[in-house]
């Protein structure tokens, strides 16, 4: 819905109906107190203005850069290092603002989602008789508190928006320090995620 614009005319004509009554006080155009009446009322419609753009950044999924300092100090941001753009910052506010908590892995997927990242998780479990194939892995009890990370070997990169970003930032940036600092602060305090950077879970680039 779009927001109401007031002119200065429609301050003056709301002003003039507000005046009292008697044949001094005029309410049509073309006097001289109407004239140095509509003097003032550019201020007011610039206000009106204003105000208007405030309503619009106080939504935390569309807020402007004015007030993304406010919000990242109400909802605790940065979580992590500090993030190199405005557009990764108005995406990290409305995913916090937004996220309701959880330890499955569909939540971990649409956290990262939320940040930029696509990723795949794998659980592991330990060895048991009854239930593993001869050739599975002999993990002991230790692997079942284990989890992994699976990003893109390339690594995921913001590009620069001539609607979202600022003049002095860089073009792209990518990197994957900030998804794993994400992931280990809302991970259960008892599991270890780990990290393995290939493009699925069959192909292994790089893991810690």
């Amino acid at each position: 819905m779009p927001l109401p614009i007031a002119t200065e005319t429609d301050y003056l004509a709301a002003f003039q109906r507000l005046l009292p009554r008697g044949r001094v006080w005029h309410r049509g155009w073309g006097t001289v107190q109407a004239a140095h009446l509509l003097t003032l009322m550019p201020t007011w419609a610039r206000l009106h203005t204003r105000a208007g753009e405030v309503i619009a950044e106080t939504f935390p999924c569309s807020v402007a850069a004015e007030m993304l300092p406010e919000w990242e100090a109400t909802l605790g941001l940065p979580d992590c290092e500090p993030l190199d753009t405005v557009q990764q910052r108005q995406a990290a506010v409305c995913a916090k603002f937004s996220m309701r908590g959880g330890q499955s892995m569909a939540y971990f997927i649409e956290l990262a989602a939320a940040h930029g990242f696509t990723i795949e998780i794998e659980q592991h479990q330990a060895f048991r008789v009854d239930i593993n194939a001869a050739d599975d892995p002999l993990l002991d009890s230790a692997w079942d508190y284990a989890w992994t990370v699976i990003s893109p070997a390339t690594d995921t990169i913001v590009y620069f928006r001539a609607d979202a970003s600022h003049a002095d930032e860089p073009l792209a940036t990518w990197g994957n320090e900030q998804l794993e600092c994400l992931i280990r602060m809302y991970a259960p305090a008892h599991t270890i995620p780990m990290f393995q950077y290939g493009t699925t879970t069959g192909t292994q680039d790089a893991s810690h």
